[in-house]
């Protein structure tokens, strides 16, 4: 389970994300979600992802979605 500003983090970085990716929020939230990237990274990382800017962050799970596999 994750806190109230982990989930809030999560989901200002779908948008982000799905602004980057040329995708919707509920596709990036899948890929993240199928990829376990949400669960083994972006909320256990919560404490230092969310000290970064929001292109870091981005340009971050964008490389870390590469090497899952994901085609973005």
């Amino acid at each position: 389970m994750c806190t109230a500003k982990e989930l809030e983090f999560s989901v200002f970085v779908i948008h982000k994300l799905a602004s980057a990716w040329g995708k919707t929020p509920a596709e990036v939230y899948a890929v993240l979600n199928d990829t376990k990237i949400l669960d083994d990274y972006l909320i256990p990382c919560y404490d230092t992802l969310h000290t970064m800017g929001s292109e870091a962050v981005t340009a971050e799970l964008t490389d870390f979605a590469r090497e899952r596999g994901v085609a973005v």
